[in-house]
């Protein structure tokens, strides 16, 4: 009784949790998008939009996630995930697949582009929660991984690639596989990592620039050294919420991959570690409910993936960055621009409470 009386604490907690990370991630991301937004579509408020017209819909997933059981993603698994890896190809198919900026990430499905990564981390953590459950193949576990992985490097997307090889070791560790496989999956993956860095030139010179921040301080050094002048400008509370000097064309990515430094500009180091320690409440409640021993194997799978998951994408965001990895083009959750993230972020944490309450 005490353990369920802990539970629907954490689950009302997470709750609120998740309205505040969305709700202010909304509200950031107008602030930091409206001069992106005005130069690139000649209106202040269409990136906002757009992302409002993501929001809407991904409260109503979130919503839906409570009339359809966990067990459903669980059961139907393997069938996601041939669904998920249908969706990833078509994005090279001319005409249904969409190419900006040389990257095949997107799809066209009419009134909106689709990005299919997005659904396709839901999908792989289901599936490998029903794998994981049942057996630890180390041959049928990489190929399985592997397919995704060459499909992302091809578009070409590797902080996907990265966060889905951090989401497959990770369960696998937690689903009890052994250190002595995982140091067999970390030796077949460097090569690999290595071999997409050294074949892109743009991966290459990511990598110079992580290694040198002065390599090339007008081209590729000038996004990371931006960011890191926006932070630091920002100071220990901040220019004040709109007041921003680097998103004038100042600051690559200010609505997506830099939000975050303009969030240590505009709020400061107060704001920035506030925004951490919000983002951390998040992560905690989200273990405990994984961690509950009311929920069966493949739940506590499913929750531990997505926290992987939500977690490692949130990591590979602010260390890059502030300088400690490499770019790599990943989104922070709920705050950066992206409808398709946002849809599913939420879907997500949905099935985390849908599993918390059905557990009471």
């Amino acid at each position: 009784m005490k353990q369920k009386k802990s539970l629907a604490r954490f689950d009302r907690m997470l709750f609120i949790v998740i309205i505040s990370l969305s709700l202010l991630g909304f509200l950031l991301m107008f602030d930091s998008s409206v001069i992106e937004s005005y130069q690139t579509f000649g209106s202040p408020y269409a990136l906002i939009r757009q992302q409002a017209f993501g929001l809407l819909l991904g409260c109503l997933v979130f919503i839906g996630t409570f009339v359809i059981s966990p067990k459903v993603w669980i059961k139907f698994g393997k069938i996601g995930y041939l669904i998920g890896i249908i969706l990833l190809a078509l994005v090279f198919v001319p005409g249904i697949g969409v190419e900006l900026n040389g990257a095949h990430r997107w799809l066209n499905v009419g009134f909106t582009l689709l990005q299919p990564v997005e659904i396709f981390k839901f999908l792989f953590i289901a599936a490998m929660a029903k794998w994981f459950s049942e057996h630890q193949r180390i041959k049928p576990f990489l190929a399985v991984t592997a397919i995704p992985v060459v499909l992302l490097l091809l578009q070409p997307d590797l902080g996907s690639t990265l966060l889905l090889i951090l989401i497959a070791v990770g369960m696998f560790f937690l689903a009890g596989g052994s250190l002595k496989k995982i140091s067999l999956i970390g030796i077949s993956i460097v090569p690999l990592v290595l071999l997409a860095i050294f074949m892109s030139p743009y991966r290459l010179e990511r990598l110079k620039t992580f290694l040198d921040p002065n390599y090339d301080p007008l081209g590729s050094s000038f996004h990371m050294h931006q960011a890191i002048v926006a932070i630091g400008g920002g100071g220990f509370f901040g220019k004040g919420v709109g007041n921003s000097s680097q998103k004038f064309s100042y600051l690559p990515e200010t609505s997506t991959d830099s939000i975050f430094a303009i969030v240590g500009e505009e709020l400061g180091f107060v704001g920035a570690f506030g925004l951490l320690l919000l983002f951390g409440l998040f992560f905690w409640l989200v273990y405990k409910i994984a961690q509950s021993p009311d929920n069966s194997p493949e739940e506590r799978l499913l929750v531990f993936g997505i926290l992987i998951w939500i977690a490692g994408q949130t990591i590979l965001n602010l260390s890059a960055i502030v300088g400690l990895i490499p770019l790599t083009g990943t989104p922070l959750p709920f705050f950066s621009y992206g409808r398709s993230s946002l849809i599913m972020i939420l879907f997500a944490s949905g099935t985390i409470l849908q599993i918390a309450r059905q557990s009471r």
